[in-house]
């Protein structure tokens, strides 16, 4: 047992002293999914109780419905540079215990290659621009298991594969682990993302002619490496209140830590930083869905000074008899932050009720 110990203790050591730490790798992975989420700013840690909380918060996916449902989401970033992809499904195998499978893509396509667009005389050949496709997918595997009616546990295993054309890839995995609180009108949940520090393996594979361009225009050449994210904490909290009878209003406040030092947010240190979100349902007979958000605080620079701006979202969502929900988004609303505005669809599909799991 001792040896097994000391092997692993070794392999942790030798990862952590030959890779890079990076604060921003795999940074699609932090996107979010489905547009209810992303209508509230993100403020999904406490109050995701479909097939996507196995992404937000595995603890919750106790509360998905016990038949098998399933979630697709589109969204369109950068005017509709990017296109960002996710599927979902969710089942039950008891009553206590749950189960998801999530698939995400970023991918931006026909990339122009123009690597080959001179030759060594100097002359432009047009015809021998090609095109890439920088795709970023993850694979996730959650479970959630009921404690109690109060608490909750649960833990996503992610598999990732990034491609940038045929000259460079990545392998990664990385695991999330989240607990759930809950009471008769408040909902608490706190997920720690990455706490394996996802190591990703980067491979390059570069022809001559790549590397004679890379280092003609002063780029150095990429060798294969190993990178290192850092761990994330997520905490939300929400408050369920009924109004008039068929109305029901859920605001819901998250924080985002991050530990990688300062960071362009509302709290931070040398230490720390904290991006705060604040998102509100309100929905009528559980049918019809309004929503909104703010999030992504930060300080910029201007010309007449420092300003803080922040994104707004909005969204709408119609369940049709408990075997569709279709729910859009529209982030950044008047392009009051440097984000660009995108649309999100997504819809949840239940595939046969024959059983209900309450909160």
């Amino acid at each position: 047992m001792r040896q097994y110990i000391s092997f692993i203790i070794s392999l942790i050591i030798s990862t952590i002293l030959y890779s890079q730490v990076r604060s921003y790798t795999n940074e699609f992975l932090y996107l979010g999914i489905d547009a209810r989420s992303m209508a509230m700013s993100n403020t999904a840690i406490a109050s995701t109780y479909n097939a996507n909380a196995g992404y937000w918060n595995p603890a919750l996916l106790v509360f998905a419905p016990a038949y098998p449902q399933f979630s697709l989401m589109h969204a369109e970033y950068f005017a509709g540079i990017a296109n960002y992809n996710s599927f979902a499904i969710s089942f039950h195998n008891k009553d206590s215990l749950a189960f998801a499978f999530s698939y995400l893509r970023f991918a931006v396509d026909d990339i122009p290659n123009t690597t080959q667009l001179i030759d060594n005389n100097g002359q432009v050949h047009y015809d021998k621009i090609t095109s890439f496709t920088a795709a970023d997918n993850a694979l996730l595997f959650s479970i959630s298991k009921k404690i109690n009616h109060t608490l909750q546990i649960g833990g996503t295993l992610k598999i990732i594969r990034r491609v940038i054309g045929d000259f460079a890839g990545a392998w990664g995995f990385g695991l999330d682990v989240g607990v759930s609180f809950m009471s008769d009108r408040w909902r608490g949940g706190l997920v720690v993302r990455d706490i394996t520090s996802t190591p990703t393996f980067w491979s390059f594979s570069l022809n001559d002619k790549m590397k004679e361009v890379f280092t003609l225009t002063g780029n150095e050449i990429p060798t294969n490496s190993l990178e290192l994210g850092i761990p994330r904490l997520a905490m939300g909290i929400c408050y369920v209140q009924p109004l008039l009878n068929n109305f029901l209003i859920q605001p819901e406040l998250s924080l985002l830590f991050t530990f990688d030092g300062q960071r362009n947010t509302l709290i931070s240190n040398k230490f720390f930083s904290i991006d705060p979100s604040l998102g509100f349902e309100i929905s009528f007979k559980q049918m019809i869905f309004l929503r909104g958000g703010i999030g992504s605080l930060q300080k910029e620079n201007f010309p007449t000074g420092k300003k803080w701006t922040f994104q707004p979202n909005i969204g709408i969502g119609i369940a049709i008899k408990d075997i569709l929900q279709i729910d859009y988004a529209y982030t950044d609303i008047g392009d009051n932050s440097i984000a660009l505005y995108s649309n999100i669809i997504s819809l949840i599909y239940h595939i046969k009720k024959n059983s209900n799991t309450a909160l």
